[in-house]
């Protein structure tokens, strides 16, 4: 029976223990994903010729980058992903990051499985807001196609660039436009709350009182800065 009891006190303190933590763990969480969609934005700055035209970022209004997006499929396929979404403040400066979820699923003849990193170009101011009010629908929201890649196609395509969202996606070092029709997106909120360290709305984020960065969060903001202006 002693050690029953004893058992129990460790097992007690150690549950507090996580419970304290589990903060500092989940903010450890936001801020790896902060460096990976950095380090994505980075290599992709690194190659003109074959990435996101910085033309094409220079006017966005949002620009969201999902790392690791893990697509499965067995005949019913599926899709999911965590991120971060940074939005252009009315001042023409980029706001803080929020942290975003991705899912979707297709059907079709499929097996295997892969992970590719998604960037999301958001051109309109409607599409952010819509997002930020609730879960947002690619294709259904917001119309959204497949973006050009290089400095050419986007002089080669300016007049055709109508949709409101372009996607693209990098596997295997391979960087494409695709086809993201039907995937949801959504504000993560636990994730918001452990990186702040307080419960905050994507709209306070975006358009509230400029909040202090932590330092992952300034380098994704200065890495999309270069990025728009072409590294």
């Amino acid at each position: 029976m002693k050690w029953s009891l004893q058992a129990f006190l460790s097992a007690a303190l150690l549950f507090l223990a996580a419970a304290n933590l589990s903060p500092a763990w989940a903010g450890n969480d936001e801020v790896a994903r902060l460096e990976t969609a950095t380090a994505v934005l980075r290599e992709i700055s690194n190659i003109p010729e074959q990435g996101i035209p910085p033309a094409l970022l220079h006017n966005a209004q949002g620009i969201a980058v999902i790392p690791n997006v893990v697509k499965v499929g067995f005949i019913v396929g599926g899709r999911f992903g965590r991120g971060v979404l940074i939005v252009r403040r009315s001042d023409g400066t980029w706001s803080a990051p929020a942290f975003v979820t991705i899912k979707g699923g297709s059907v079709g003849w499929q097996i295997g499985a892969e992970s590719t990193d998604v960037v999301l170009v958001f051109k309109t101011k409607r599409s952010i807001e819509g997002l930020i009010h609730g879960t947002f629908t690619l294709g259904a929201s917001a119309s959204v196609a497949a973006g050009p890649v290089g400095r050419q196609a986007a002089a080669a395509t300016n007049a055709q660039l109508k949709a409101e969202i372009y996607s693209y996606s990098r596997s295997r070092g391979l960087f494409a436009g695709v086809a993201l029709d039907g995937s949801a997106i959504d504000i993560d909120k636990t994730a918001d709350t452990a990186f702040y360290g307080k419960p905050i709305s994507a709209a306070e984020i975006f358009h509230g009182k400029k909040l202090p960065l932590p330092p992952a969060a300034a380098e994704f903001r200065k890495e999309v800065e270069r990025s728009e202006h072409g590294g």
